[in-house]
């Protein structure tokens, strides 16, 4: 199904057209009307007039979440604030947060391409859309909801917690499609588990969108296994309007990114040279229609790479690899670079492994991962909780080639976040 087929399907070649027209718009825009890229501009030498092919974005600089936590609350505005109608923010790292500005125009424009997203999932006007996300500052809620509402589904804004309500909402309302974190869609999975089969059978819910926090395949795969339905892999942050950015069809190859709205470039991120299709590197994203607060070169610090076979679809609009990482989620220990979800792609794929664990990291390069097992196994035999935490510490071992302590405790012991989870606690001192 396509939402905006003459779109969608536009020839490649029409598409590049049509983002160099835009960028070209964007780069005379924030040079005039935003003086502190007019400062970046001229500190790297260039100016509007050099962008004369999508290649030249890398004259272009880069727009960090330092720029615009320097230009908070409204440095990076190019039009007046009664133009304005809409503000995001997105937690900082020093105490201020990332401010993001839409006008009219610009939330219309995201709810659109939201309502793409839902679209080639399968979402029709007569499902019932579940919005399990905050609905405060952060995007996630508000720009989901906008987008289905446009599709004409049914929007449920549930909000996050309160899981017997969730529950209580989904059977009476006959709930279809859910939005909601990996963490809490885990969560979930153990309710279900325990309220069992007969349980499941009363609920009509078909596929789940899930944001917010990166996850494994192997998480993926074991919420569709309990929840029975289907999770399609989305891609958004606030500072790109949201949810929506890129998000999977219904071949489930990949997230098309709806480059009539995003300029891509993936690049190395140590050298911050452009790296070619199907090579991993850091995303970089320039908005092509945002009125309130256009950004150039944004280092997203996602790790991903481009897709370059056409997708089956149809779509034209190129597909990104689900995230692998943040580049700043990262953490060194005995000088190996090892990121969190290599730590969740083993214990995911483990039988009795639960769907809770935590990452502790110590002085003198001690790591120990907590994990939650089934109580089955919990309360059975002392050599078979051996020889898993074992194979645990051989399998983290050899995929992040550090070898950690492995603590199995019993399910449920570990605490739950209906937010963002927190995985990684650096209790290490810095000297």
């Amino acid at each position: 199904m396509f939402w905006q087929k003459n779109i969608e399907t536009l020839p490649r070649e029409q598409l590049e057209k049509l983002q160099l027209l835009r960028l070209k718009a964007t780069v005379k825009r924030v040079y005039a009307k935003v003086p502190y890229y007019k400062k970046l501009f001229r500190a790297k030498k260039t100016a509007p007039k050099e962008i004369k092919t999508l290649e030249d974005i890398t004259k272009l600089p880069f727009t960090t979440r330092d720029d615009l936590q320097k230009n908070y609350p409204d440095g990076l505005l190019s039009v007046t604030k009664d133009k304005l109608v809409r503000l995001h923010t997105s937690s900082g790292t020093t105490g201020k947060p990332k401010a993001v500005f839409f006008t009219e125009k610009d939330i219309a424009t995201a709810a659109n391409n939201m309502a793409r997203c839902l679209t080639m999932t399968g979402v029709t006007k007569s499902d019932v859309l579940q919005n399990m996300m905050s609905y405060g500052l952060f995007t996630g809620g508000l720009m989901m909801h906008y987008g289905a509402e446009k599709i004409g589904a049914l929007v449920i804004p549930a909000a996050i917690g309160n899981t017997d309500r969730q529950l209580l909402l989904m059977q009476d309302f006959g709930t279809t499609s859910i939005h909601l974190t990996p963490s809490y869609a885990l969560y979930l999975a153990a309710i279900f588990e325990k309220k069992g089969r007969a349980f499941r059978k009363k609920l009509k819910l078909k596929r789940a969108y899930m944001g917010a926090e990166p996850y494994t395949e192997e998480t993926k795969n074991k919420i569709e296994s309990i929840l029975k339905l289907k999770v399609y892999n989305s891609y958004g942050l606030t500072e790109m309007n949201g949810p929506g950015v890129a998000f999977e069809c219904g071949f489930q190859a990949g997230m098309h990114l709806w480059e009539d709205s995003y300029l891509m470039e993936i690049v190395d991120p140590k050298t911050d040279r452009p790296l070619p299709d199907g090579q991993t590197g850091e995303l970089i994203l320039t908005t092509l229609t945002r009125e309130g607060m256009p950004i150039i070169r944004y280092r997203t610090r996602d790790l991903t790479a481009i897709i370059p076979e056409k997708c089956k679809c149809g779509r034209t609009h190129r597909r990104i690899m689900r995230i692998k990482g943040r580049a700043d989620d990262m953490f060194i220990l005995r000088g190996v670079n090892i990121y969190p979800q290599q730590i969740e792609r083993v214990l995911m794929s483990v039988a009795h492994v639960e769907k809770n664990y935590q990452i502790y990291l110590e002085d003198n390069d001690k790591m120990t991962v907590k994990v939650e097992i089934t109580k089955k196994l919990f309360d059975g035999n002392l050599e078979h909780l051996k020889k898993l935490q074992f194979d645990l510490t051989e399998k983290l071992r050899a995929e992040i080639m550090v070898r950690p302590s492995v603590e199995l405790v019993e399910p449920g012991t570990l605490p739950v976040s209906e937010g963002k989870a927190k995985r990684v606690f650096d209790n290490r001192k810095i000297y």
